[in-house]
């Protein structure tokens, strides 16, 4: 036995782990009863036919097609039965940004059309898309044309779970479906990891000036290691002589640029201390999701 765990494991060394399978080819398989278990591990109503169709990529149809044709099965008998989940990512993709949108304009009131749109961009970014989707079981469940499913592939149908989702139970439960699984992506986050400001003093100055403010002013306020390799400033950024942000610095420009973000995550009320959002809350749903349902 020995002998034999060393051979395979060195065959294991060699040729490398085996091509991952999906879970439809694996033991104890019933579609049916997996979808259903999905709708109801996240206690959500969706309409079971919206659901699976939700799950069917083009590119199993095409896929699918291709490999009855070459089966020498009949065209008319190898036509698949199966509506395709384009409109229902359509409409989720549309809700969906609609939804986020209207959501980061009503926490921060003072945050430019720019900063929302940078933050709307890296929610439904594929990166964030596929890691919420693998977490919630959605890649066993999508038909695609290969596997490990691709980010397009996967990305395209959370979208249209969230389709499915929206003509099954309506906008509000839609909406906090989006609350629950992407808005939370952003805990721990700052604003300007996600949006990145090549200008940050320009930015603040047009913010001040909109706001009818005196416009900043960068002083040195404390130095240390200036005849070291790791040097360390504090630049301070006035107005009408009172103290906007402090921000340290390898360099007296990088410490000016850093306390310019600070004053722009002030001005915006995106602080690290700032007050989370309620969630015990069910907030309203946005006008505009709401005209964009009913207009589709």
């Amino acid at each position: 036995m020995k002998a034999y765990t060393l051979i395979m494991q060195r065959k294991l060394k060699i040729e490398g782990p085996p091509p991952p399978k999906p879970r439809s080819q694996k033991p104890n398989w019933d579609y049916h009863a997996e979808v259903q278990a999905f709708s109801s591990r996240l206690q959500e109503s969706f309409s079971l036919e919206l659901l699976k169709t939700a799950f069917v990529n083009p590119c199993y149809i095409q896929t699918e097609q291709e490999r009855r044709q070459a089966l020498g099965v009949d065209s008319e008998i190898a036509t698949l039965v199966l509506g395709d989940n384009v409109n229902l990512h359509t409409q989720g993709q549309e809700f969906t940004k609609s939804f986020l949108s209207d959501w980061y304009r009503a926490c921060f009131p003072s945050l430019p059309s720019e900063g929302v749109a940078a933050i709307v961009g890296h929610l439904t970014s594929d990166n964030i898309v596929c890691h919420v989707a693998r977490n919630l079981a959605i890649e066993d469940l999508t038909m695609s044309a290969k596997f490990p499913v691709p980010d397009k592939v996967l990305h395209s149908t959370f979208l249209a779970v969230i389709g499915a989702l929206l003509e099954s139970s309506g906008p509000e439960r839609a909406g906090l479906f989006l609350r629950d699984f992407l808005v939370t992506q952003m805990i721990g986050k700052d604003l300007f990891e996600v949006w990145p400001v090549v200008n940050p003093m320009g930015l603040l100055v047009d913010e001040l000036s909109k706001r009818n403010v005196a416009l900043p002013e960068p002083r040195l306020t404390r130095s240390s290691g200036a005849a070291t390799v790791l040097p360390v400033y504090f630049v301070g950024l006035y107005s009408d002589k009172k103290l906007l942000a402090e921000a340290p610095g390898e360099t007296i420009l990088a410490a000016e640029e850093e306390a310019a973000r600070v004053a722009l995550r002030k001005l915006y009320g995106y602080t690290e201390n700032r007050r989370p959002c309620d969630f015990s809350v069910v907030q309203p749903l946005p006008a505009s999701a709401l005209q964009s349902i009913s207009s589709s």
